[in-house]
């Protein structure tokens, strides 16, 4: 693995640097991918994090235990959900409701759960979401929203954890606009807000994340995201990518009648147009720009059972639930999200590789279901990243993309004569 490791070094922002490759052949590809999942540890400088909920329903499971059942699987960083932070507060009699309230006891109470995790030997990476914040019309209504968000920044540093991050807005209604460059001042006035916090109590910058939503209005891909983050000009402003996201828009369909779950009627067709946009996320994405990186594999579902309703964005139920953890063939999973780590990781980013995923099973009760979960994700974190340091370069072009292209397609392949 020494000289896979290797190609996944910070290249420079002005190009693509060329990247040395092992030739690994499609047999030791499957066969390498498999037998990761029995290794102990990443061969990459990304360590592994998950979100609260991936862990368990905030209903059902309190947050400790699941913090537990993480620490215990080996991740080392944490993506805090409101949903669980709110559960939390509650569970200490305190308004759930009020969570970002900035009383002495929620202050309190966000400290004692940032250094809970760190006891456990973890990290808070980051809190989420952030909905709906911006492109909102009224002067009024948009200094209320930006101001609910730095709300946020004492409980950051009670965490201490420096990200919060938003995702792209789906409100579609005339209180909005999509317009560029409305959003990226947006974006640009929360990175010079969380700035002027950082220098006033000397502790270390905030960051601001921004997220491309798969059913977004406007920005549901990564580009899209990126293009605002880049017109907002700020450094403490950055791209947040979650595979899952990603391959939802430009491979997956999973409402398409034929029942392959794609947008391309052949999976040779879906990995050829998805490489063209992960070489130009190489080409065009520094790796310090993405502050956060989330992954999610899901489930080959029949279309009839996630049709939405007339007010429900008809990405939605699929989403939340039917995302598995990556490579989960035996589940049903079938996207290509070995392809998105590898074109991450050819950014030069650093940072975890982090969990999101949203099922059914989550939901369940049981004492089982963190741990059970936890140990399924570190598997599927174990052979994706496997899988991706396995594939040639095919942000390069040429050979590369087309040897890439093959191996991805026969593993894929192994599901069944649907693909």
């Amino acid at each position: 693995m020494r000289g896979l490791v290797n190609r996944f070094q910070p290249r420079k922002m002005s190009h693509i640097r060329p990247l040395t490759r092992n030739c690994i052949f499609h047999s030791a590809y499957l066969q390498h991918h498999t037998n990761m999942s029995k290794q102990p540890s990443s061969p990459l400088p990304n360590e592994f994090g998950i979100a609260t909920l991936s862990l368990g329903n905030w209903r059902s499971h309190r947050l400790q235990r699941r913090l537990e059942a993480a620490a215990k699987a080996g991740y080392k960083w944490i993506d805090l959900f409101d949903e669980c932070w709110a559960a939390y507060v509650e569970e200490h009699g305190l308004p759930g409701d009020q969570l970002w309230e900035p009383t002495p006891l929620n202050i309190q109470l966000a400290r004692k759960l940032g250094d809970l995790v760190k006891a456990l030997g973890m990290r808070i990476a980051c809190t989420q979401p952030l909905r709906k914040i911006e492109g909102i019309r009224d002067p009024a209504e948009r200094r209320e929203t930006l101001d609910l968000v730095a709300k946020r920044f004492p409980f950051m540093r009670a965490f201490d954890t420096d990200l919060v991050f938003m995702c792209a807005s789906i409100r579609s209604d005339t209180g909005v606009t999509t317009d560029l460059q409305t959003v990226a001042r947006d974006l640009a006035e929360l990175g010079d807000m969380a700035a002027a916090y950082a220098h006033a109590d000397g502790g270390r910058m905030l960051r601001i994340g921004y997220e491309g939503l798969s059913w977004a209005t406007a920005r549901n891909t990564w580009s899209s995201s990126w293009e605002a983050v880049r017109f907002a000009n700020r450094r403490n402003v950055g791209l947040v990518i979650d595979a899952f996201n990603v391959l939802a828009v430009e491979f997956a369909d999973p409402h398409n009648p034929a029942g392959h779950g794609r947008f391309f009627p052949t999976i040779q067709e879906s990995i050829d147009v998805l490489t063209g946009s992960l070489a130009a996320l190489v080409a065009t994405v520094p790796g310090d720009r993405i502050f956060f990186f989330q992954c999610g594999d899901a489930e080959l579902v029949d279309p009839k059972g996630i049709r939405p309703n007339s007010d429900t964005p008809a990405l939605l139920p699929w989403s939340r639930g039917h995302r598995l953890f990556p490579l989960e063939q035996d589940r049903g999973a079938y996207m290509p999200v070995e392809m998105v780590v590898a074109a991450v990781l050819a950014t030069g980013f650093k940072g975890p590789i982090s969990l999101e995923v949203f099922n059914h099973s989550l939901n369940r009760p049981g004492a089982h279901v963190p741990p059970e979960h936890a140990a399924r994700g570190i598997a599927g974190l174990r052979k994706l990243v496997a899988a991706a340091t396995a594939l040639p370069a095919f942000w390069t072009a040429g050979r590369e993309a087309e040897e890439a292209v093959d191996m991805v397609v026969k593993r894929l392949s192994t599901r069944g004569s649907l693909l």
